[in-house]
């Protein structure tokens, strides 16, 4: 592997100095990949308009295609990061307008590319801010196959195009995830509870391996949401990206509620619990158990 720098006419930043991830990775064989320390792009994926696609100027690496905006990574910067960043600066995606659902990860060893997949949350129009794009457009999913794509994205579309059917989320029964590590939890329940949201927080935000939720593709960002009750209800629930139910009554009886409603929007839906006969009540609803054992390990 050999790094190269561009030569006139490569892909550039459109201000401000060149990082030093702006350099061709050579190798042995001759192929030529963008970004020193990896790329990675973001499909962002509109629920009425469809995914953005970037139309690639002629003069580009495999110009008159069309692809995802993104590319090279800085160093030490994590793929969502970059691939964040990277739509930021080419086509004027606004960081807090979309929320990640899963990464996809190509990885030739000398090189990687990640793809984010994330779902729009506040619509907006993309702008082109980048010499290398001549549109950006919003295209249905069943007619991106029709546009001549660039090679990289047109291998990964299908796989990328089938998982756009999953949708996981993790419903935790605090209570029992609680109770199967005698940790003093008894002693301030609201207090562990707290900590528990906390590193559920932690989880939303960092993800779940695929083959841990029976998925394709990399990493998965599932939606998370906990169900507290009797002492535990009054735990700081100040945790954004964890959705809180507080049971008036029995717990149980609250998680099938919110399983069976979940199970509408959501697929799968796990429910986090050790309790047999809980687990026996989620599970005819369709629903997916997993252990609290399993939960621990997802967040060590």
């Amino acid at each position: 592997m050999t790094i190269e720098p561009p030569a006139p006419g490569e892909p550039r930043r459109p201000h401000g100095p060149r990082d030093p991830g702006d350099a061709w990775v050579v190798a042995p064989t001759g192929e030529k990949y963008w970004g020193r320390f990896g790329a990675a792009g973001l499909l962002a994926v509109d629920a009425e308009r469809g995914v953005l696609l970037q139309h690639r100027v002629a003069w580009s690496h495999f110009g008159n295609t069309w692809a995802l905006p993104g590319g090279a990574r800085h160093e030490g910067e994590s793929a969502r990061d970059g691939a964040l960043r990277e739509s930021g600066e080419e086509a004027g995606v606004p960081a807090d307008a979309v929320q990640a659902r899963f990464e996809s990860v190509l990885d030739l060893g000398i090189w990687s590319y990640s793809t984010l997949v994330a779902d729009v949350t506040v619509p907006f129009e993309p702008v082109i801010s980048d010499p290398e794009s001549v549109a950006l457009e919003w295209v249905p999913v069943d007619q991106v196959e029709t546009l001549p794509l660039h090679p990289g994205f047109a291998s990964a579309w299908p796989a990328l195009r089938a998982a756009l059917d999953a949708r996981p989320a993790i419903l935790v029964d605090v209570a029992n995830v609680m109770g199967s590590v005698p940790d003093g939890w008894w002693k301030d329940r609201a207090g562990a509870a707290g900590r528990l949201l906390t590193r559920l927080s932690s989880l939303a935000h960092g993800g779940v391996d695929a083959a841990e939720l029976g998925l394709t593709a990399t990493r998965w960002f599932p939606f998370v949401g906990a169900v507290l009750e009797g002492e535990a209800r009054a735990a700081d629930v100040s945790h954004d990206l964890v959705a809180v139910w507080r049971a008036s009554g029995l717990g149980d009886d609250e998680i099938v509620r919110v399983a069976q409603k979940l199970v509408g929007s959501w697929n799968p839906v796990i429910v986090v619990t050790s309790d047999r006969e809980l687990a026996a009540r989620v599970e005819a609803l369709g629903v997916s158990v997993r252990g609290a054992r399993w939960l621990r390990e997802q967040l060590d």
